[in-house]
């Protein structure tokens, strides 16, 4: 037996278009403003083709895109646009060739681009919605099952016309009238049936199938996993065998790790290198305003669960832990007047670029705790050491929502929870702007 991944004709017809029209839009605005199609666009012109095939394939405009709400994809044609288009602003400059390009053809093709091919995915909804309401083509369907599963299920599919199946009844217990359903799809009354029992009425699931079996009807399982909380959940399989992923890291995908540990290096180098003259500073304050080392080193835990050294500018008195460590008091630390300028600034915490540098920390994640209270915390909080899917950062998508410091563990752990959960390279972008633009008001931030 082996489960294949079904993907509908128009997701080709999709990428076929997505393909030509990209480059066709911009050869067309050549031609209008009279400028020589030369070697420099048809490049751009080809690279812009496959690299939209590309974007749209990793944020996911081609996955499931006749349940999905329109405005959901227009927002992920979009975020793929922008990510094309500076991809191919990056490469213009690194190859010198950026003041070849006419302003005004490339300012046209980036904002008619988004417009045509959002607006032929819109008439194709259209046209399959005036097919499917006017009764061409619909699949009369039935619901075997109960709960919120099957609710989501009755108002997906009625609310959707382009799906084209019509719901003609909803059985909450099949098993007692399995004959005369049976029966009733043998007539030819409906096409599919839609099974979205629990996982535990197994036996009766088995009987339906069983009875169904003797038909020509489109069987399809809706598995209740909303009854289960997920993390970062997919479907995949191991030699044909169909295995589903309840709780797993986005880093398990190679190829979605190199981008995130790339852009790690690039950012954490540049910010070195930039700041490099700042942090020279703070050090010698440091050495000036206070005896004892520049850096103070504190163990944490980052990545599965591995302990590592996170480096940050001493900004308390070398014995200020003599009694040992306590969490949340960080109101209470005692600090010396240069360190309690560099904490409020921030400043103490440039050190950790060079855990990014080192692999050992992330420039977004989950904030990583010291070792000894993580051994307290994983007993009092549900799912606490699954935030250690993902490696600790800098930042990350509950201190941006102020969820950082002396705050709910809870609500932090939640968040933490959630950017694994929904973890994208632009989610990353996002959360680091969002750095930016909250640490001016508020501290908490980074």
């Amino acid at each position: 037996m082996k489960i294949r991944s079904m993907e509908s004709s128009f997701v080709w017809l999709h990428r076929l278009l997505d393909l030509t029209l990209t480059p066709s839009i911009l050869l067309c605005i050549t031609i209008v403003r009279d400028v020589d199609w030369s070697n420099k666009y048809q490049v751009m012109s080809i690279l812009s083709g496959l690299l939209v095939i590309i974007m749209n394939q990793y944020v996911g405009v081609y996955h499931s895109w006749r349940g999905r709400s329109l405005f959901e994809g227009v927002f992920k044609l979009f975020k793929s646009w922008l990510m094309v288009w500076t991809l191919l602003i990056i490469l213009a400059f690194i190859f010198k060739v950026s003041d070849q390009y006419s302003r005004f053809v490339l300012i046209t093709w980036f904002i008619l681009t988004p417009i045509i091919l959002i607006s032929y995915r819109y008439l194709i909804r259209l046209l399959l919605s005036k097919l499917y309401k006017s009764g061409i083509f619909v699949k009369k369907a039935i619901i075997l099952g109960t709960g919120d599963i099957c609710e989501r299920l009755k108002n997906t599919v009625t609310s959707n016309h382009w799906l084209g199946y019509r719901i003609v009844g909803i059985y909450d217990s099949p098993q007692t009238k399995l004959n005369t359903l049976v029966e009733s799809a043998n007539k030819g009354e409906y096409q599919t049936v839609f099974i979205a029992l629990p996982a535990s009425r197994e036996s009766e699931l088995k009987n339906i199938l069983n009875a169904f079996s003797d038909t020509t009807v489109a069987v399809k399982y809706v598995p209740d996993f909303f009854s289960f909380e997920l993390l970062h959940a997919s479907m995949t399989s191991i030699g044909g065998l169909p295995v589903l992923s309840i709780f797993d890291t986005p880093l398990n995908d190679p190829g979605k790790a190199f981008v995130k540990r790339l852009g790690d290096i690039i950012i954490s180098l540049c910010i070195i290198i930039l700041m490099l003259p700042i942090m020279l500073m703070v050090a010698i304050g440091i050495k000036i305003t206070s005896p004892g080392p520049v850096f103070y080193k504190q163990s944490r835990i980052g990545w599965n669960g591995r302990t590592f050294t996170m480096i940050k500018f001493r900004s308390m008195p070398v014995n200020v832990e003599k009694n040992g460590a306590q969490w949340g008091s960080s109101k209470d630390k005692t600090s010396t007047k240069f360190g309690l300028f560099i904490r409020n600034s921030n400043l103490d915490e440039l050190p950790q670029f060079i855990n990014v540098l080192k692999g050992e920390m992330s420039i977004v994640g989950p904030r990583p705790e010291r070792d000894i209270f993580v051994k307290q915390f994983r007993k009092q909080i549900p799912r606490y050491m699954q935030k250690h899917l993902v490696k600790a950062g800098i930042t990350g998508w509950a201190q941006i929502n102020g969820w950082r410091g002396d705050t709910d563990l809870h609500k932090r752990i939640e968040y933490d929870l959630f950017y694994i959960d929904n973890w994208s390279l632009w989610f990353d972008f996002r959360i680091i702007f969002l750095t930016i633009f909250k640490s001016f008001i508020n501290k908490n931030v980074y």
